[in-house]
């Protein structure tokens, strides 16, 4: 294991310059084991990772400075360790991956074009656009990261289980959903002869022996929460991580949006003058805008945050497109490890006693508005965008509700960076 060097900062590694002579030159930038700066006589920079695989030693590319900046940099060494720790070798698993696409250029459908055929020849099946848009949203959003680029002819249980298992246990009716619209796609692919042999996203005598039942699942409960208590400690130690999924995990816990809505905010939704996201109808769980007042919290972190060209995004990944939801727990459960390692309890559920999970964090604001506020608990729940009685509802999107709710969203920051302000559900305003 590499020692960690004394850690670098951004303008730090601006100022790498080669030392001179033949041959490239490796500095250690720090933060995460292993990680280089690589200099080239003409001036190039690229980041690598030097990490042992098993019995080799691997030398990974992480991309080029400045297209890829420090902070990337570093959280795509963590992810590609954790990978490591899991029994994957980063450099291989490339190889497949290249190797898979090369194959899709080649021949074969592939499945995303599968997906659209699938979709015009079953448009009288669905009851209505929303649910064909449902349809669609789950397959885009959790099967084609893994599946998108594959020919449907080279699809296998292990391919499917890789989409499946991230997410069975904590989001089991869409997992459940989502195989079986991928066994819908294949069952098309099939008949329409673009694949043979079995369909490996079938449950019967296929992946039931391979996953727990849906309904055993479901007897575990909510996902698990971060305990009132420990809010202000697990924010602290979150603020101290770099990284887009850091700072994406950090503007979940400070508007209790769900994971997937702060995923894909692009700058265009936000107004940081006025303070305001507004989701648009087709991001949201229930085809509603939703208006969130964003505390001033909020909006420093988004003002802190670099922008990247051509991005609309406001926490791209490191590749360009969006983060993925295991980013955003991997991230979590990075903070939890870290402070099990320094000899603490974590951070668990209060109730199941296991490690909090990104979505648990709105668990916990709900719990801190019943617990610890005075707040009604029906602004509560439009906070959360759920749905609530039709008069409430219709009373809680006037503009006077919207102000009563930034209030509760200010009391709410204050209270999860560790004043004691917040359990008196008033802000001070100096």
């Amino acid at each position: 294991m590499p020692k960690l060097a004394a850690e670098l900062g951004p303008l730090d590694v601006k100022r790498l310059a080669h030392p001179g002579g033949k041959g490239n030159a490796m500095v250690a930038v720090g933060g995460v084991a292993g990680l280089y700066m690589q200099l080239t006589p003409n001036g190039g920079k690229t980041w690598i990772l030097r990490v042992q695989v098993g019995s080799k030693r691997r030398d990974i590319g992480l991309g080029g400075f400045p297209t890829v900046t420090l902070a990337q940099a570093r959280e795509k060494a963590r992810e590609a360790r954790d990978r490591i720790e899991c029994g994957i070798d980063p450099v291989e698993e490339r190889k497949a991956a290249k190797a898979r696409l090369a194959l899709a250029q080649r021949r074969g459908m592939l499945f995303r074009d599968a997906v659209d055929k699938a979709l015009a020849a079953k448009l009288d099946a669905f009851r209505n656009e929303k649910h064909r848009d449902q349809w669609r949203n789950t397959l885009e959003t959790y099967a084609m990261p893994e599946l998108g680029a594959l020919p449907v002819q080279e699809i296998d249980t292990a391919a499917v289980l890789r989409v499946l298992q991230p997410i069975w246990n904590t989001k089991t009716e869409t997992a459940s959903r989502l195989r079986g619209r991928i066994e819908a796609v294949l069952s098309w692919a099939t008949v329409a002869g673009h694949r043979s042999g079995d369909n490996p996203a079938r449950w019967a005598g296929n992946l039931k022996e391979l996953l727990p039942a849906p309904s055993k699942v479901a007897v575990e409960g909510n996902q698990p929460a971060l305990a009132l208590d420990d809010v202000p400690a697990w924010f602290a130690d979150l603020r101290k991580r770099d990284g887009f999924g850091a700072r994406a995990l950090e503007f979940v816990a400070l508007t209790a949006a769900r994971s997937g809505e702060v995923r894909g905010a692009t700058w265009d939704e936000i107004d940081l003058d006025k303070g305001l996201w507004i989701i648009p109808a087709a991001r949201m769980k229930m085809k509603r805008e939703h208006r969130v007042p964003l505390s001033s919290a909020a909006v420093d972190l988004l003002k802190g945050l670099p922008r990247l060209q051509a991005n609309p995004l406001v926490f791209p990944a490191a590749r360009g497109g969006m983060l993925s939801d295991m980013t955003l727990s991997a991230t979590m459960r990075r903070v939890h490890e870290a402070a099990v390692a320094d000899g603490g309890k974590g951070y668990v559920d209060r109730v199941n006693k296991r490690p909090a999970v990104p979505h648990g964090l709105r668990s916990t604001f709900r719990d801190w508005v019943a617990e610890r506020t005075n707040f009604p608990g029906d602004m509560a729940e439009v906070a959360l965008a759920h749905k609530v009685g039709n008069a409430v509802e219709a009373s809680y999107r006037r503009g006077d509700m919207l102000e009563r709710r930034r209030k509760m969203m200010a009391t709410w920051a204050v209270f999860i960076s560790g004043s004691n302000t917040a359990d008196s559900g008033i802000v001070r305003i100096s």
